[in-house]
């Protein structure tokens, strides 16, 4: 401040992440955004929230604190799904621990209330997928929204460049913070609902609080709104006042999002952190390419939906390629980038025209059960992206790392992308994520059915055979997903036997904030039909799920043997060729 004549900030923002200056990093992409309209912008990462002090550092802004937890959720950055405590942190210098506190957007938003009275806006992953009262698995316990407990003035959910924007030129205009209320994306609370106009209300935190029927009901009525062509403005009260949650926004249409990524990004952590080791998390992103934002895969396990929406939009090829000539020329470049992609990597454009003009279906997805008659398949531009990429001076592979939805792929009645991807894209393995393979769990997750994946299986070890390649693919599977009973994870088991696949990681469901899964682990109800839900919630029966889908390796034979006699399956303990495991 001192170097640049400042005397005072416009806007301070608080993250519970270490600065890293790359557009991978919310706190990156808001203050480079505020910077290029012209304000001032300070950044206090990581503050020890301990005392005061390094709140204070920068003095009071002139317009608002914005709080964010991170680019991940505090609490699913510090625990595993056991619940137990993390030994490292991707976002932290050199991967140490501690550096923020659990909650940590309500934790900073106190102590600012201690040594200010200037306005705080709150955002980031945590504050969106918080934003209604929500089932919190490290409490077991519906906490109300995150607007309450951290007493902020405003909420952003979603994405957040929009809104920020509106708010700061609302604020530099002299709008003061109480009257800033009506922009998409935000939340705010109010005492009443004399003026609000047209909202629809929906089971309040004490009903859902005591009634997990009523916790679901809310739920699916938040899911379906979230759409901002057809969405509409929702209330739910809280006590004697409400939160008002604003129709979702737009998305960033492809020149916004050119812009937005073409800001000067210094693409590094911040040099303090070199003698502390550096920020891990860089590594992942530092020669890859966001490409698109948004998703209508609808996995149910997701929090995409909640956050960026079903709508897709993509950046320009001219913005990516500019992009990827700063990754080439960077000292470090080896000659691979390692991702182009985005939430879903193979999507580059919205589901249908209608989204853009109709909004979203409202009890149809995309893809599942089965592509919508009406989806636009076509791999077309993102194969020219790709191979303009391989094609530049200095690139010796372009990777996909993020993921393709392989139903899509298969909707393709042309095979140039699938034949291309595995020519040119994979690095010896694709990872795709079928999730599940009982047909009772794949419809709570969302997902298509395992033929559909068995389908996808069989033609990439063609594509590869007959281009001679020896290629690989790695699935992933989630266990004691709701619905998900021990004669469903005996089904996959039996799956891995047969395709002969021993997975070395297996992710049992996390009950995050956010999503549909989440909903159906808490309340024990599916929200899309109010039907109820099985959920293995007992920690015994979690590891039986889970060790069954490593069920090879010897320390997890006592549990499959337990749990397959308690499922009547006896016939798979032996020698025999269908067993999978041995006799004690």
């Amino acid at each position: 401040m001192d170097a640049r004549g400042w005397t005072e900030l416009d806007f301070i923002i608080v993250s519970g992440d270490a600065y890293v200056d790359h557009p991978a990093f919310g706190t990156a992409i808001i203050g480079r955004l505020l910077e290029n309209l012209g304000f001032k912008v300070g950044i206090i990462a990581q503050p020890d929230w301990r005392s005061k002090q390094d709140f204070i550092k920068l003095g009071q802004p002139k317009y608002a604190f914005l709080v964010t937890a991170g680019n991940m959720d505090s609490m699913v950055n510090h625990y595993t799904v056991s619940k137990h405590r993390r030994n490292y942190d991707n976002y932290s210098p050199g991967g140490e621990k501690g550096y923020r506190p659990d909650r940590a957007t309500i934790v900073y938003c106190n102590r600012i209330k201690e040594i200010s009275e200037k306005p705080i806006i709150i955002g980031g992953i945590e504050a969106s997928l918080r934003r209604f009262a929500y089932y919190d698995y490290w409490d077991n316990k519906v906490r109300r929204s995150l607007l309450f407990d951290s007493r902020a003035d405003l909420l952003v959910y979603g994405m957040g460049e929009k809104q920020i924007v509106e708010i700061a030129e609302n604020m530099a205009n002299g709008l003061d913070i109480e009257y800033i209320q009506h922009i998409p994306g935000t939340c705010y609370v109010a005492d009443d609902l004399a003026d609000v106009y047209g909202a629809r209300e929906i089971p309040s935190f004490q009903a859902v609080t005591n009634s997990k029927k009523e916790y679901a009901k809310a739920f699916k009525t938040q899911y379906l709104e979230q759409d901002p062509v057809r969405g509409e403005v929702l209330v739910q009260q809280h006590g004697d006042r409400y939160l008002v949650q604003n129709q979702p926004t737009e998305p960033l249409d492809q020149s916004e999002l050119d812009h937005v990524y073409g800001l000067p990004y210094q693409r590094t952590y911040h040099p303090s952190y070199e003698e502390l080791g550096g920020i891990p998390a860089i590594k992942e992103v530092k020669f890859s390419i966001v490409s698109s934002r948004g998703c209508f895969g609808g996995c149910s396990f997701c929090a995409l939906t909640f956050h960026q929406g079903r709508r897709v939009t993509a950046r320009s090829h001219e913005s990516i390629i500019a992009e990827a000539k700063k990754i080439i020329n960077d000292p470090d470049f080896k000659g691979y980038i390692h991702d182009i992609g985005g939430p879903t990597a193979n999507f580059r454009e919205t589901g249908c025209e209608k989204q853009v003009y109709q909004g979203v279906c409202k009890n149809r997805e995309c893809l599942y059960p089965s592509p919508c008659a009406k989806l636009k398949v076509d791999h077309g531009d993102y194969l020219s992206l790709l191979r303009k990429l391989r094609n530049l001076p200095g690139v010796k592979k372009v990777f996909i790392r993020s993921g393709i939805r392989f139903d899509y792929v298969l909707a393709d009645t042309d095979d140039s992308f699938f034949k291309e991807l595995c020519e040119f894209h994979v690095s010896g393995q694709l990872k795709v994520a079928p999730e599940h393979v009982s047909t009772n769990v794949l419809a709570y997750m969302g997902k298509p059915k395992n033929e559909v994946f068995e389908e996808f299986r069989k033609k990439f070890y063609h594509i590869n055979e007959e281009l001679e390649m020896e290629q690989y693919l790695i699935p992933y599977f989630i266990s004691s997903h709701p619905g998900s009973r021990l004669e469903d994870a005996i089904e996959l088991a039996e799956y891995l036997r047969d395709i002969n696949h021993h997975p070395e990681q297996v992710q049992d469901f996390y009950p995050t904030p956010g999503t549909l899964s989440t909903t159906m682990y808490y309340s024990e109800y599916d929200p899309r039909t109010m039907k109820k839900v099985y959920v293995a919630k007992s920690g015994k029966e979690k590891k039986m799920q889970r060790a069954l889908l490593q069920y090879h390796q010897k320390c997890n034979y006592a549990i499959v043997r337990e749990a397959l006699r308690k499922a009547g399956r006896e016939d798979l303990i032996g020698y025999q060729q269908q067993a999978l495991v041995p006799p004690k």
